[in-house]
């Protein structure tokens, strides 16, 4: 058995400044970054908090009772983060996801959504707000979040066996009551069923741990209405101890299931879409929409870095421009230090202009990392 060093590095550390230019950067919702990406999509964490240890994400062995969690003071509040979005989506935002840690642990979430959802693009429609949680909240909080104002969650989950997910949360969580968040996500109406806009659940594939679930998971959502996703386990964060052997290319996860469950190949529901849609077929080699759908998210071994529409937020306000960054841009700084709407808004404007992130196609050019090596931010500290 190979030996697992798992290093012990705080990723909230040495923010950038996020500098106001001299010449003011007007919010036309024409946005685009260094490589012509528009901004689109805004993920928030609400919280560097969660109540599962998975060890791809906030392994127990870092993240134990002694670890030094933000405090509150830290934190974006409801307002500063409502204040916020609504300048991205100025700049062209259409579609915001709350994240974690887990968000649901979050006081008072049902505030935020509200203030969120009376958010309004310039064309006057209004945002397509959602929401990625582990489900353990979810059947005590679905109605609310849907009375709020969220359109739809997605619910991770990484297998059926209540052994295997008993040992991947690492806190011995039942897949029950999971399920039991689901459903009551589905019966809150948390997810339209349209192309793009159902209820999602995600599946991180980790070779020699769950790939046995695949399968089993597939037959389970299919033709329910809600969407699997299976994405492949990646090396976000130093924490996580990955390694490219345990990785399960996504192209071998639409073999398996095509081979009992036949598939085929589905259009983007948007631009900028992240997982490849697959159809189930009918006897005619048709999709059959009564059957749904799958999605893989191959950020490993396919990148989509050429059309990643994503900024990300974190909870104390420093603003990612790739998953696997190494240090945000510091917006609280100036949301707190009394800088105007508009000096915000040409920050970020500024910030997304100079953007040139592309870390999954240059994964393999990379050299490998030492133990002095900057490291990436934590999937905990800004979300999925």
């Amino acid at each position: 058995m190979s030996e697992r060093v798992i290093p012990l590095v705080d990723g909230r550390l040495a923010p950038l400044a996020a500098h106001i230019p001299t010449q003011p950067i007007t919010a036309d919702g024409l946005l685009t970054d260094g490589l012509g990406r528009p901004l689109n999509d805004l993920r928030i964490s609400v919280t560097d908090r969660c109540n599962f240890r998975c060890n791809y994400c906030m392994p127990k062995e870092v993240f134990d009772k002694d670890y030094p969690y933000l405090p509150h003071a830290s934190l974006l509040t409801f307002e500063e983060i409502t204040r916020t979005a609504r300048l991205f989506v100025a700049h062209g935002v259409r579609k915001i996801r709350l994240t974690g840690g887990e968000p649901l642990l979050r006081k008072n979430i049902e505030v935020l959504i509200e203030q969120l959802a009376a958010l309004r693009t310039p064309e006057g429609q209004p945002l397509d707000l959602t929401l990625t949680t582990n489900g353990s909240l979810l059947a005590r909080k679905a109605k609310s979040l849907k009375d709020a104002g969220l359109k739809r969650v997605t619910v991770s989950l990484d297998g059926l066996d209540d052994a295997v997910f008993r040992a991947m949360n690492d806190v011995d969580f039942p897949v029950a009551e999971v399920l039991d968040g689901i459903e009551a996500a589905r019966a809150a109406g948390l997810g339209s069923g349209a192309p793009g806009h159902s209820l999602k659940v995600n599946m991180v594939v980790k070779r020699g741990t769950n790939e046995h679930e695949i399968l089993r998971m597939a037959r389970h959502f299919q033709g329910t209405g809600i969407v699997l996703r299976f994405i492949e386990y990646m090396d976000v964060g130093a924490t996580n101890g990955w390694r490219m052997d345990e990785v399960l290319p996504s192209a071998e996860v639409v073999r398996m299931i095509h081979a009992e469950l036949p598939l085929v190949a589905l259009e983007p529901s948007a631009p900028g879409e992240t997982a490849e849609r697959w159809g189930y077929a009918d006897a005619s080699g048709r999709h059959d929409p009564a059957q749904g759908e799958i999605g893989v998210i191959s950020s490993v071994t396919q990148a989509f870095c050429r059309d990643c529409n994503r900024a990300r937020l974190s909870t104390e306000g420093k603003l990612y421009l790739c998953l696997f960054a190494e240090q945000g841009h510091d917006l609280r700084a100036l949301i707190r230090g009394g800088a105007s709407d508009e000096d915000i808004s040409s920050a970020i404007g500024a910030i997304w202009q100079g953007r040139t992130d592309r870390y999954s196609e240059l994964r393999s050019t990379l050299a490998p990392e030492s133990g002095t090596a900057k490291r990436r931010v934590e999937m905990s500290y800004i979300g999925g």
